[in-house]
């Protein structure tokens, strides 16, 4: 086969690292390459906004593990996506962007006065993995090959290329059309990285000697595909497992050894452990860094690091095994040599322990569960959202959650069954990322219920992509949770300006914030606007029927919810959060 364009050389590069659906746009300064895709198997899905198209992406790839594919067109294109690469990055998502940029003799130098240019790779390059440009058809191979090659190697991230307009669509000469295209074997690593086995011996050993040993779970297990013998492997040694906001959803939380993230349950089982796996995580921020008094003191807790990228191993908190590889081949190598050790004695107490820690557990949802009082009242108490939703959806539902106080809420009544079923942006907190989310979630996996519990400040940053859904035919549920203000912030104002009065009356009288409240956005009669399946509910006990007759429809839904303001804004544990951004004790 032969290219005819220089985007032809990128749609059949696509298409030999088994790449199915693209995510962007459509713009003539790359049609070389959107022309041609289909010819190549490939799907072009396009939203209406480019940070969508990386939010889709970014989705894609974390549910399948895949290669997530988006557009941006040169200049204002590439300008527009720059918030979806600073967080898809931040998320960890193995993404690649391609982007047009003008045309060979603009870009190379810039004269000034450029319409529509600016430096494309020099701005991507510091909140990327990485960016590079083909400046020539000839030079498209290697830069694109070496694009596959950084985004598989190490923790996933954004990789940029860039192409002036005139190589991406004029014709290739003879020489060019015919060069073959390789396969990904002959440019880059297409088998994971295995572990040491004399590390692996020293790892099996510490944990079946610990009294105490506790498992934490990164993104990277989720990235591996490693959530079924993470799931192993905590039943064989009958020890608790904890996770990372990312790593969250690479849990079945229903199992006795998941310790969700509960305060203070899970404070008192991270600090207790005297040995601790830590797989596919960096102990980042929202981890406290693994220091006291969320963790155990370094020479009181030994950490067995695993991680696809050698620079994070031992980076916030000493280690005492640092272990390269990926987390699922550690794994099945940690499994065969535990059956070296017996362990047998020390089962008893291990799961006399699990046993208390999951009655607590269930205490604590069962009093987060409690505060859903009247379904009756309107407008109606937040909580209700994520509970009615866990009874109504299926258990391998796709979960997605957007927004401040929203998202707060959401995560502690969500109960995550099945490994992949939950997404959101865990490391960025970016609202309206999660309506693109949801689609790219039901691209990769249509035959799942996929819906989205949002906030309607986060919706009122991408509310246009109802209309992608109706076109691309993408049956998501959007529960968007009205309380007609930025609640999170004007809770930080008001506690800010009179925390007395705030604790006494639970809320300030309108004019004491500034800037909070938002007049209302009709998100049902948007939808309909849209061609999508609308509904408004005010009480909880008209969420079910409303969810009943969204999927029924048969069509893209969005559900307006109206939520008590001042109970919305008292999120529970706040404080923690709030407290997770100061520096713990060293």
């Amino acid at each position: 086969m032969e290219s005819r364009t220089g985007g032809e050389i990128i749609a059949r590069m696509l298409a030999a690292e088994g790449v199915e659906v693209v995510f962007g746009i459509i713009d003539g300064t790359y049609y070389g390459l959107t022309s041609v895709l289909a010819d190549h198997g490939i799907r072009l899905v396009t939203p209406r906004h480019e940070s969508t198209a990386a939010h889709m992406a970014g989705a894609y790839a974390r549910m399948t593990g895949r290669l997530g594919v988006c557009l941006a067109s040169n200049g204002p294109g590439v300008a527009n996506v720059l918030p979806g690469i600073a967080v898809e990055n931040g998320e960890g998502n193995r993404v690649l962007v391609v982007s047009s940029w003008r045309r060979s003799a603009i870009v190379g130098p810039d004269r000034g006065g450029s319409y529509q240019y600016f430096d494309q790779v020099a701005v991507v390059k510091p909140m990327s993995k990485w960016a590079g440009a083909a400046r020539s058809a000839d030079r498209i191979p290697e830069i694109m090959q070496r694009a596959f090659r950084t985004a598989f190697r190490g923790r996933p991230g954004v990789v940029f290329v860039t192409i002036p307009e005139d190589v991406m669509n004029e014709p290739l000469s003879e020489a060019l059309a015919r060069q073959p295209i390789h396969a990904p074997v002959s440019y880059r690593r297409t088998t994971a990285l295995v572990p040491d086995p004399d590390l692996i011996r020293h790892a099996a050993a510490r944990l079946a000697a610990a009294e105490r040993p506790l498992v934490h779970a990164g993104s990277g297990v989720l990235h591996g595909g490693a959530a079924e013998l993470l799931e192993e492997l905590v039943r064989t040694l009958a020890i608790p497992v904890t996770a990372s906001f990312g790593g969250r959803p690479a849990l079945d939380e229903r199992l006795p050894n998941a310790i969700p993230l509960l305060p203070p349950l899970i404070d008192e089982v991270r600090g207790q452990a005297d040995v601790v796996l830590a797989l596919g995580t960096r102990l980042g921020e929202t981890d406290w860094w693994g220091k006291p008094r969320y963790w155990g003191a370094a020479e009181q807790q030994a950490v067995i690091q695993v991680d696809c990228d050698e620079e994070v191993l031992g980076m916030n908190k000493p280690v005492a095994l640092a272990i390269l590889s990926d987390v699922a081949p550690f794994l099945e190598a940690l499994l065969a040599a535990l059956k070296q050790h017996d362990v047998s004695a020390k089962l008893p107490e291990r799961r006399e322990r699990l046993e208390t820690w999951n009655d607590q557990k269930q205490g604590v949802r069962a009093f987060l569960r409690s505060v859903a009082k009247d379904p009756e009242q309107a407008p109606m108490h937040t909580a209700f959202v994520p509970i009615a939703c866990g009874e109504f959806f299926d258990d391998d539902a796709i979960l997605v959650v957007d927004g401040g106080n929203t998202a707060v809420w959401t995560n502690l009544l969500h109960e995550n069954r099945v490994p992949g079923s939950l997404l959101s942006t865990f490391k960025f907190g970016m609202l309206g990322a999660g309506v693109g989310q949801a689609l790219g979630a039901k691209v990769a996996f249509p035959e799942r219920q996929v819906y989205a519990i949002v906030g309607d400040g986060a919706m009122g940053f991408h509310p246009q992509e109802i209309e992608t859904a109706v076109r691309n035919d993408l049956r998501v549920v959007y529960l968007v949770l009205c309380d007609r203000q930025w609640g999170m912030v004007k809770f930080g104002q008001s506690m800010a300006n009179d925390p007395d009065k705030m604790m006494a009356e639970r809320s300030l009288p309108k004019g004491c914030t500034l800037n909070t409240d938002f007049e209302e956005i009709r998100f049902d009669d948007l939808a309909r606007a849209m061609g999508a399946h609308g509904e408004r509910v005010e009480r909880a006990s008209e969420l079910r029927p409303a969810l009943e007759r969204s999927v029924a429809s048969g069509k893209p839904a969005v559900i307006h919810v109206d939520v008590d303001p001042v109970e919305h804004m008292w999120a529970p544990g706040l404080d923690v959060f709030k407290a997770m951004h100061m520096e713990p004790e060293a």
